[in-house]
């Protein structure tokens, strides 16, 4: 079948055009200066909106932003030194507004993070900083903007003191995969062939545990299937077990880091050959060389191919995610 024919929107044109945010990602952020210097950050946000802050930990390597996936604002929000972003591209998430309204009625530091809607508009009414995310499309799906909140946030810390940045980084990290996307989109197909008709498990090093998770999003977003994902170490000690007696058809998908701990390496190793044995297979993805951010944004380029090619595989258009927005109207007319 023509992928054209399943791929109604152009899916793969958005994830190939991935790579450009990070530059563009620079220029939402240049000339926004905060009133005070924050020692900590708590992001409210739902779904793609709130996976930058787990990428930004990653490659700051610490937990400097604490990630709010709830209709309430944490203790940590209520920090004098702590700012408080509000994260929403569409500007209209339910579970964030609910969490703008609280941090606004204890009149807390905030910042805004959209596109638009009711984020953006509190934002102008009440003189807020707001980071403006560019403008939804027919041909743009907002799950896929991580890399121009990524490079917002990280370039807005650096502008208010937070951090060091050097933004010929970004820049570099975007020409490099740009020039790899061809061997990174054929990762991806290989990996989506390996797990078709399967359920995908993906483990990483618990360094990259958000890339894990992230993987799983996409499998279920993209290719409208079940995945699961967990980290190592920690995983050998649990979790493991329960495939003893598997009650699915799984397949792992195991994220690789080759400068990670040798016993870790050692214990992934011995996973796969354990898993073999109880008849469930596995594929190892290395995380690919460079940089962290190179490292960081490649392998979740793998992980945007490797679940579109799995959908056109099962014939399923990747871009519509008709449950979450059959949810939505449910939770709106309740």
């Amino acid at each position: 079948m023509d992928p054209k024919a399943i791929d109604k929107e152009n899916l793969i044109g958005v994830i190939r055009k991935a790579p450009e945010q990070l530059t563009a990602g620079l220029e939402l952020s240049k000339d926004l200066r905060l009133a005070k210097k924050f020692d900590t950050m708590v992001l409210s946000g739902m779904g793609g909106s709130g996976h930058v802050a787990e990428l930004l930990n990653v490659y700051l390597d610490n937990s400097q932003i604490e990630v709010n996936r709830s209709y309430y604002l944490p203790k940590k929000a209520y920090d004098p030194n702590c700012l408080n972003i509000i994260s929403s591209y569409s500007g209209n998430t339910e579970e964030t507004i609910s969490c703008f309204e609280e941090a606004l009625k204890n009149n807390l530091n905030c910042l805004g993070l959209a596109s638009g809607g009711k984020v953006a508009e509190i934002c102008t009414a009440k003189n807020i900083p707001l980071i403006q995310m560019p403008k939804p499309t027919p041909d743009f799906q907002p799950r896929f903007a991580t890399g121009y909140s990524f490079a917002a946030l990280l370039n807005l810390m650096a502008n208010n003191g937070m951090i060091m940045l050097n933004t010929a980084i970004l820049r570099q990290a975007e020409e490099k995969i740009k020039s790899d996307l061809r061997v990174l989109e054929n990762l991806g197909q290989e990996v989506a062939k390996k797990v078709q008709g399967k359920t995908p498990v993906i483990y990483a090093p618990q360094k990259f545990k958000a890339l894990a998770m992230m993987w799983k999003i996409m499998l279920n977003e993209n290719t409208k299937t079940p995945a699961f994902w967990n980290f190592f170490p920690e995983l050998s000690h649990n979790e493991m077990v329960g495939f003893t007696k598997p009650q699915g058809n799984f397949h792992f998908i195991m994220l690789r880091d080759k400068h990670d701990h040798p016993q870790n390496l050692k214990r992934l190793d011995i996973t796969v050959g354990l898993f073999k044995e109880y008849g469930i297979d596995s594929v190892v993805v290395d995380l690919p060389e460079g940089d962290l951010l190179y490292r960081i944004f490649a392998t979740l380029q793998i992980g945007n191919f490797a679940s579109y090619y799995l959908a056109l595989n099962y014939a399923i258009d990747p871009t519509p995610v008709e449950m979450v927005e059959k949810l939505k109207k449910m939770l709106a007319s309740s």
